[in-house]
C-alpha cells in the first residue's frame, strides 16, 4: 500500500495523538498558517470564542509532515476526523507537499472553510490578542495554545512576526 502522510502546521506539529513511523519537515505551498479561526470547542465557546491556526489561501507554511503505517490509516483517519473536524470549520484535502530532503509527497491537511460562520479572516495582532486572553475551551485556555504553538514553530527555526506581536501581547 502506499504511503499515508498527514501534514500538521498547528497542535498537531507538537502534539498528532497519533502513531507515526516518520516526522519531517515539510513546505505546503498555496496556503499560510494563521490565526483566523474562531474556536467554539477546543480553546473557547460560542460565548466567548478562542481564535485557532487554520490553512487559508495564499503564500505557504512550513509544518511538519508525519508518515504513518498504511495499517493504520483508518484508525488515524478516524482520530483526526474527532479532532479537526468538530464543526467542520476545516475542509479535509489532499494536497502535495514537499519535504525539506526534496521528496514530493501527499499528505491529508486540513484547510479553512472560508463560508463558514467560525472563520475569522485575517484577524489584526492586537485584536487577536484579546480574543485569545479571553478564549477557554475543552483542551484549556486559548492563551497555553497560542504561546506553545510560538514556541514550536520558533524551534523549528521559522520566525513570525505578526504571531510575535500576538504572543507579546497576551
Amino acid at each position: 500500500m502506499e504511503d499515508f502522510w498527514v501534514f500538521g502546521y498547528g497542535s498537531l506539529i507538537w502534539r498528532p495523538g497519533f502513531d507515526y513511523e516518520e516526522r519531517a519537515k515539510a513546505r505546503l505551498a498555496g496556503y499560510h498558517r494563521s490565526l483566523c479561526v474562531h474556536s467554539y470547542v477546543h480553546r473557547g465557546t460560542p460565548e466567548r470564542p478562542g481564535l485557532v491556526f487554520g490553512l487559508d489561501r495564499g503564500g505557504s507554511c512550513v509544518g511538519m509532515a508525519f508518515r504513518v503505517d498504511s495499517a493504520l490509516r483508518q484508525q488515524t483517519l478516524d482520530y483526526l476526523r474527532a479532532r479537526e473536524l468538530v464543526t467542520n470549520v476545516y475542509r479535509e484535502i489532499v494536497l502535495p507537499v514537499r519535504m525539506a530532503d526534496g521528496r514530493q509527497i501527499r499528505a491529508v491537511t486540513y484547510v479553512v472553510d472560508r463560508g463558514h460562520a467560525q472563520y475569522a479572516g485575517k484577524v489584526d495582532a492586537a485584536q487577536a490578542a484579546r480574543i485569545v486572553s479571553n478564549g477557554h475551551g475543552q483542551s484549556g485556555p486559548n492563551v497555553d495554545y497560542v504561546k506553545s504553538a510560538h514556541e514550536h514553530i520558533a524551534a523549528m527555526g521559522l520566525k513570525d512576526r505578526w504571531l510575535q506581536d500576538v504572543v507579546s501581547r497576551l
